[in-house]
């Protein structure tokens, strides 16, 4: 396509509206106003708050408490609640970035307050306060704070916050994903001891697998306005992988970045990946590497934001983004395909320069970026002879998951520049529509006349400029609260891998859907229940029937067809 027609769909992009983006990184909170006693309070109002004070948006709580505050720019903030007969509650360093946040508030009276009084006076050397009148704990913990607009507020700054336990049991049947096949049962557990420190651990292993297991351990430390530290180590185990006359495979890998805040203006995160992965066997083979990644953003005026992005690990791609996050085991993991009788990893070298801007209803983003890829991963569903052992005659050159019946294959390494841009509108009812366009580079399988070896068929593998146009719809239905996403994504049909495969935010190829159903409690409360389906590629669109020389059928995809359904409790 001549770039006339491809500037021509990125101004169609830009002819959608002219406030651009909140993307990816707009957030929002959601919580619950309660009294001392925990009775929640009805029509109780909830002001978010820039760290001056000055107010950026207010609600109310409904009949049950709870209120939720959406389109909230990444940033510092704090939340006041104010209600009849109690003081004014204000929560302080509530750190806002993409997704979603739950701050509870707590209302008192005054003579609940007057119990808090300092038992003993403050040592000469204690905190100083920015404040014209401030109360303090004898834990020198700050209670009660006059603003400068006049009340009188009870502050929580998360210091004499209990500790915070939860505990998440997902039970989930799928098909039709490579390492993910057959019923799988996974436990996430987060600890909070302290108001300042994270813990994360997670496991997730198949029922109907020898030993097929995932896990994830994470910590992580705030440093107060100055940034964070974090650190995430995942390990996952697939005996059931073949590549030759290989079997079993190990991945491991150790993720750790830290953020970095340098006024209210910059932000830099910087971190690396440290990755292995070992197939077992008579000849063991194994990949190592160690990717660097950092992003700096900076805000500019009170809705633009100009950002750097160096990334040498591809990212996951979800029917739904969300529900790729740090606390998926899959999230902390590698792309590992093979190459002749070599375990190969899938990464490269990803920098891209971006502008952002968003209001509150609309938004754009635009990327431009140069990118390497190195051992693309190049995925079919394969039905390989079964040898005289009873199990598949994995020829060598590829990693073949029995479970699930998917191979992969290392692609030609390729280096290009392009460009993406992304338009958001917040319509009437909550619902809210992406439009995606992306400029790049994928690898294309052409059609073959006739049955040739498998060596020959990944040969002809090779990269092209290629575009991809997706557009996505989401919301909650409000009698059920169910909520959905519908997503579609275009890119030429003899593609078989993604455009920019380095994006974050990325919709899975073609016609998907996602649905979470509330069950029990989903929100506010300590327990909760959700039903959760999903399909990807749900047309079973974009395949590439091969016929290999010696007899199997491969067919190649940039994403074959796969559903997911299960049940979360979360404790």
């Amino acid at each position: 396509m001549k770039w006339s027609a491809q500037l021509a769909g990125f101004a169609l992009l830009m002819a959608l509206g002219t406030s651009p983006s909140w993307g990816a990184m707009s957030g929002s909170v959601s919580g619950v106003v309660r009294d001392s006693a925990g009775v929640p309070q009805i029509g109780a109002q909830v002001q978010l708050l820039r760290p001056d004070l000055s107010v950026v948006t207010s609600v109310y709580t409904n009949s049950f408490g709870r209120f939720t505050i959406a389109s909230i720019l990444p940033g510092h903030y704090a939340l006041k609640a104010m209600d009849t007969s109690f003081l004014p509650s204000l929560r302080e360093n509530v750190s806002v970035r993409g997704g979603r946040m739950v701050v509870n508030l707590t209302l008192n009276t005054l003579y609940e307050v007057v119990q808090w009084l300092p038992s003993e006076p403050r040592s000469s050397n204690a905190q100083k306060d920015d404040w014209a009148w401030t109360l303090r704990s004898a834990a020198d913990r700050p209670l009660l704070r006059w603003l400068e607009d006049g009340p009188l507020v009870v502050v929580s700054d998360g210091s004499g916050a209990p500790p915070k336990l939860k505990a998440r049991l997902m039970a989930t049947g799928q098909a039709g994903t490579f390492g993910e096949s057959g019923q799988r049962f996974s436990t996430t557990v987060e600890d909070t001891p302290s108001s300042s420190r994270e813990l994360l651990a997670r496991v997730d292993f198949a029922a109907d697998s020898d030993a097929a297991m995932e896990s994830m351990l994470g910590f992580r430390q705030d440093l107060g306005y100055a940034g964070s530290v974090q650190s995430v180590a995942a390990i996952a185990l697939h005996p059931d992988m073949q590549e030759g006359g290989n079997a079993g495979m190990e991945q491991a890998a150790l993720h750790s970045w830290e953020t970095m805040r340098l006024g209210d203006t910059l932000e830099a995160e910087v971190g690396s990946n440290e990755v292995i992965g070992r197939m077992g066997g008579q000849s063991p083979t194994t990949a190592a590497a160690a990717l660097p990644f950092a992003t700096i953003e900076w805000q500019v005026g009170n809705s633009s934001t100009v950002s750097y992005r160096m990334v040498s690990m591809t990212a996951p791609v979800a029917a739904d983004p969300e529900t790729v996050s740090e606390t998926e085991t899959v999230a902390a993991l590698p792309q590992f395909s093979a190459r002749g009788n070599n375990l190969e990893l899938e990464h490269g070298l990803h920098q891209q320069i971006g502008w952002r801007r968003r209001t509150a209803s609309s938004g754009m983003t635009v990327f431009v970026y140069t990118e390497q890829v190195d051992n693309p991963v190049l995925e079919a569903r394969a039905h390989f002879a079964e040898n005289g052992s009873g199990s598949a005659a994995v020829p060598s050159g590829v990693l073949f998951d029995s479970t699930s019946g998917l191979m992969r294959a290392a692609g030609p390494n390729y280096s290009v520049s392009g460009l993406r841009a992304s338009f958001e509108r917040r319509l009437p009812g909550g619902s809210e529509l992406r439009a995606t366009y992306d400029n790049g580079a994928a690898v294309v399988m052409p059609a073959l006349p006739a049955a040739k070896p498998l060596s020959q068929l990944l040969d002809s593998a090779h990269a092209r400029h290629a575009q991809t146009y997706a557009i996505s719809l989401s919301g909650t239905l409000d009698g059920t609260k169910t909520r959905w996403q519908a997503s579609y994504r275009w890119q030429p049909d003899d593609t078989v891998t993604p455009v920019d495969p380095y994006a974050l935010d990325a919709l899975a190829p073609y016609l998907n859907l996602h649905l979470r159903q509330c069950i029990h409690h989903c929100s506010g409360g300590s327990t909760s229940i959700e039903a959760l389906v999903e399909v990807r590629n749900l047309l079973a669109e974009g395949y590439h029937p091969y016929l290999v020389g010696d007899g199997p059928v491969l067919i190649f995809a940039q994403d074959q067809r796969s559903l997911r359904g299960g049940l979360a409790f979360t404790f």
